[in-house]
């Protein structure tokens, strides 16, 4: 589905993807890990094509995200959904608008088709009946599940996710973690997760991709990377100061 190719990103002197390889399968879940600062954050914006290498190579369904001019990045974009960090919604709109926002921009819908579809979303991340409600009246963990509904809305191939459980405690935590496997399953998708977050990781991963100084060092199922004697990798899920990894 998804293949970066020799991948080189810089701001200035400071090298943030260095010959990058990565490749994301179809039907799957990928999370990607690494540092802080470390790139993960440019590395998804390359993949939905917010961003152009230097040199390398981006192909989504083998077409090359770096040779499309912009009308054709926006067409190939609908293949896409992304929920942000912190979901991102529009607090002037309510719920059901939220959600409704990428179909109104993109879709030629009728409303009442748009309602259905709006509804059936909202089902899908367990929130019927809150399409009037305002994103200040919900809670961290059902605007992220708002976030995901809006996503979904225009049924992508692919979903992007930047730190779904950031700022959750552990019961919302394993409640995301738990929607994020049962949407990808029931809508098939190939999603990539960024996630510091080692319980995640491990719970809905079926791939694992560790960033390090600009490219992936390892990737593999969650057991090849538990089982991974590199010490950059055993230091990280460790949490441990000691090892080779600089603490800047």
């Amino acid at each position: 589905m998804i293949e970066l190719i020799d991948v080189h990103k810089s701001f200035g002197k400071h090298r943030v993807l260095t010959g990058l390889n990565l490749s994301i399968e179809d039907g799957k879940t990928t999370v990607i890990i690494g540092l802080s600062g470390g790139g993960k954050s440019v590395l998804l914006k390359h993949i939905i094509g917010l961003m152009k290498p230097e040199r390398g190579q981006v192909l989504v369904d083998g077409v090359d995200m770096t040779r499309l001019n912009d009308r054709e990045l926006n067409e190939i974009r609908k293949k896409f959904g992304m929920l942000f960090q912190e979901a991102a919604l529009f607090d002037s709109m309510t719920v059901g608008e939220n959600v409704a926002f990428p179909l109104r921009e993109h879709a030629r819908l009728k409303e009442k088709e748009i309602r259905e579809i709006v509804s059936d979303c909202l089902r899908a991340v367990g929130l019927s009946g809150t399409e009037k409600k305002m994103p200040s009246e919900l809670s961290g963990g059902m605007r992220k599940r708002v976030g995901l509904a809006r996503a979904i809305a225009l049924r992508p191939q692919i979903v992007l996710f930047d730190e779904p459980t950031t700022g959750l405690d552990p019961v919302m935590t394993e409640a995301i973690n738990q929607l994020i496997m049962e949407t990808q399953e029931e809508f098939r998708l190939t999603c990539v997760v960024i996630s510091h977050d080692l319980q995640s990781i491990f719970r809905i991963g079926h791939r694992i991709a560790m960033l390090y100084e600009g490219g992936i060092i390892a990737q593999g199922t969650p057991e090849d990377i538990r089982a991974s004697r590199d010490p950059v990798i055993k230091q990280f899920l460790a949490g441990s100061i000691e090892g080779p990894i600089r603490i800047m």
